[in-house]
């Protein structure tokens, strides 16, 4: 390819190293890159995501910068993408490489496990996720918003402002922190995010060159794990402030397994759906997983929660934090 394709990233630490992986594959390609660093709107804003609208804060002014041509590819976490929307219009999913650890982990100051730490030990997280399943496996510790790229919550941790706080194992080794990780929790504890430790590669869908030199760094197991976990979602018609976890694997075999949870906001109530699919429909094992936890009641737990949307148009961006 002879032109320089510009690829389009957050510009938080952590995106950053992401993006220049991408390029770094990209060059063994034979492609020359360069990045395009954009501030998104979830990066301004310190405050509750939801008084934003939603994840699609990390997202939207990345995808506009392509759509509208100062871009040629854009780098995301999957994780980051809405799943109860479509990407915007002319953009596709060009390919997921491969897949990077979806475990969760705590970091504390002293090296303690969650299981060590006192009563009332403050846990510092802003994820509804991660937060509804520290209340039902952990009720006794206190749990209180904390936000920022992962060096601002670990400087927050160390200032003595909390106790411990929760972090993606993939992110703390993207940056070089693994050393800070006290104890990794296991998927049963804390099942991970649709999209866990999945980069994502965006591209204008007319954009025929790119998506084919794009596409050669596509992972099949993961591309078809990413099809199945954002069916689900999908299906669920979940959004930012719903309490949704799902993993998808692949046995030896190649069959695939997804595993769907929704909970309420304290973890007090909580649904499960595990399910087998061939490799061929990862996005019917989706549907039929979301559709099992709907059929368990999932849509009536789901709408009990405010909406992001509702709560940005209720508030509006510019009242205190949560």
């Amino acid at each position: 390819m002879s032109r320089i394709i510009r690829i389009a990233t957050r510009s938080s630490p952590m995106a950053l190293v992401q993006a220049a992986q991408v390029a770094d594959n990209l060059a063994k390609l034979g492609a020359a890159t360069e990045l395009v660093q954009v501030t998104a709107a979830g990066d301004r804003w310190m405050g509750d995501l939801a008084r934003l609208g939603g994840k699609g804060a990390f997202v939207k002014e990345i995808d506009d910068a392509l759509r509208e041509g100062r871009a040629d590819l854009a780098v995301h976490c999957l994780k980051d993408i809405p799943g109860d929307v479509p990407l915007a219009a002319g953009l596709s999913f060009a390919a997921f490489p491969p897949r990077g650890d979806v475990h969760d982990a705590v970091v504390t100051r002293s090296g303690a496990r969650l299981a060590e730490l006192p009563e009332g030990a403050v846990v510092g997280t802003s994820s509804v996720r991660r937060t509804a399943q520290l209340r039902l496996h952990y009720p006794y510790l206190r749990v209180k918003p904390l936000r920022g790229n992962v060096n601002t919550r670990l400087a927050r941790l160390d200032e003595g402002h909390f106790d411990a706080l929760i972090a993606a194992v993939s992110g703390l080794h993207r940056v070089e922190l693994g050393h800070r990780i006290a104890e990794v929790l296991p998927i049963v504890v804390m099942c991970p995010p649709i999209g866990a430790a999945t980069i994502a590669l965006v591209c204008r869908t007319d954009d025929i060159e790119l998506v084919d030199l794009a596409a050669m760094l596509d992972d099949p197991d993961t591309h078809r794990q990413a099809d199945a976990e954002r069916a689900m979602l999908h299906a669920l018609q979940g959004h930012c402030n719903s309490p949704i976890a799902g993993l998808c694997t692949t046995d030896p075999s190649g069959r695939l397994s997804l595993h769907g949870k929704v909970f309420d906001l304290d973890g007090a109530r909580w649904l499960d759906s595990h399910h087998w699919g061939v490799p061929d429909e990862p996005h019917a094992l989706g549907f039929f997983v979301g559709s099992d936890l709907l059929r368990q009641g999932a849509g009536t737990l789901i709408d009990s929660i405010p909406h992001c949307r509702e709560i940005a148009l209720r508030d509006g961006p510019n009242c205190s934090p949560i």
